[in-house]
């Protein structure tokens, strides 16, 4: 079992008293990336990064759903992870808002946030992670991406025993895609310096919670380590 200097050595390390991280001390162990594995690019869409890599506090009325400097800060470890898993061979999926019924009066939402109009290309896939040939698009119309989508469906197909998610954010759509994740069966894993949120606090409580019950957070460093020495053998068929 890993040690708890080991364990909590994330973002959260410093959050809680020493009491609440020995209340979850059933919850350490070893953690990393099992047999073969796809990566889940949750949300990565144009409206997160509108206004630029600036604090939320000066964004907030123009541009209320933008991540702010939190999405900026995490472009380098999340086209890292990605260049990697395509070197490898290995699938890459991503998601966005399903628009087709969004004029209509009973089209569903992935949050209770009140939207206000956005630009035409606001759910496109921001264009430094844009999908080549052979990369699915997963859309949806509530927070997980598993929920009403073909999602599990095509990770079978695709022989995925590991789901790596990067994404925003953390306490919305990335914490409802991983705890479907595990429910679905999938070992999770969250790159720790590739998934954001508007408020930090919530980033470190939900990776807390995530890494103890339902996914493994591994950092941008460990993951790739992991990718570089791990045995992972592409499948020949992987058609969907």
């Amino acid at each position: 079992m890993a040690s708890q200097n080991e364990f909590e050595k994330h973002c959260w390390q410093n959050l809680y008293p020493q009491d609440i991280y020995d209340l979850y001390a059933p919850y350490r162990r070893e953690t990393g990336i099992k047999g073969r594995c796809g990566l889940l690019l949750v949300d990565l869409y144009n409206l997160c990064y509108e206004g630029g890599d600036r604090p939320i506090s000066e964004l907030n009325k123009d541009y209320p759903s933008s991540c702010g400097e939190f999405a900026w800060r995490a472009l380098e470890p999340t086209r890292q992870i990605l260049e990697t898993i395509r070197k490898l061979g290995l699938p890459v999926l991503f998601s966005t808002k399903d628009l087709r019924n969004a004029g209509h009066g009973a089209k569903a939402s992935a949050t209770f946030r009140k939207q206000k109009r956005t630009s035409d290309n606001a759910y496109d896939i921001y264009p430094d992670f844009a999908p080549i040939d052979g990369e699915l698009v997963i859309a949806k119309e509530r927070a997980s991406c598993f929920y009403g989508t073909p999602l599990a469906t095509y990770l079978q197909k695709l022989q995925v025993d590991t789901l790596i998610i990067v994404g925003e954010s953390t306490s919305g759509c990335v914490r409802a895609t991983a705890t479907d994740s595990y429910s679905f069966g999938f070992h999770t894993v969250l790159i720790e310096e590739a998934v954001f949120d508007r408020n930090p606090i919530s980033h470190q409580t939900s990776l807390f919670d995530l890494h103890h019950k339902y996914a493994d957070v591994l950092t941008l460093a460990d993951a790739l380590q992991q990718l570089q020495s791990h045995a992972l053998s592409p499948v020949q068929d992987t058609t969907v």
